[in-house]
C-alpha cells in the first residue's frame, strides 16, 4: 500500500521522532523505498559584498545536510530497509510537497514540532502546510515523550 515513503528531516531530534514510526510502517507494508529528505532553507538576502560568504555558508549547510542524511539512512539500512536520501533547497513545506508530487510518493511521515501561540503564528507550521496541501496521506508524529536515541 505504501511503497514509497517520504520522510522529511530537519536535523533536529524532534524530526527524528518519526523514524520509529517509519520503521514500523515500512516493515509492515513491505515498502520498496524510504526516502529521507532534508530541505536546506535559503539564507536571508544580503548585500552584494557578502555574496561569497553566503555561497560558502550555503555549501557548508548542504555538506552538513548530506552527512546528516547519510547517518540517518545508515540506521534504517542496518534494519533491512531500502533507503535513499534527497536534498532540496527552498522553503521546507513547498519543497516537501513538490518532492511528493514529482516522485510518486505514497505516504509522508513527519514529526510536528509542537509550536503553539506566537511561535506558530510567526514561523507557521511546516507540518500543517504539508497536511493541508499534500497529494498523499500524511502521518504526523508528535514529539512530546518521544524516545530519541543519542
Amino acid at each position: 500500500m505504501y511503497d514509497r515513503i517520504l520522510v522529511p528531516l530537519d536535523g533536529s531530534e524532534y524530526s527524528e521522532c518519526s523514524l520509529d514510526h517509519v520503521r514500523a510502517v515500512a516493515t509492515g507494508c513491505h515498502s520498496g523505498e524510504v526516502i529521507l529528505l532534508r530541505v536546506v532553507e535559503p539564507l536571508p538576502q544580503a548585500d552584494d559584498s557578502s555574496l561569497s560568504w553566503r555561497e560558502k555558508a550555503e555549501k557548508g549547510a548542504e555538506a552538513l545536510a548530506r552527512d546528516y542524511l547519510t547517518q540517518m539512512a545508515g540506521g534504517l539500512k542496518s534494519q533491512g530497509l531500502a533507503v535513499r536520501t534527497a536534498m532540496a533547497r527552498g522553503r521546507a513545506a513547498e519543497q516537501i510537497l513538490d518532492y511528493a508530487r514529482n516522485n510518486n510518493v505514497d505516504l509522508i511521515v513527519m514529526s510536528t514540532h509542537g509550536h503553539s501561540g506566537l511561535g506558530r503564528w510567526v514561523y507557521g507550521s511546516v507540518a500543517d502546510r504539508v497536511v493541508s496541501h499534500s497529494p498523499v496521506p500524511v502521518l504526523t508524529v508528535s514529539p512530546p515523550g518521544c524516545r530519541v536515541a543519542h
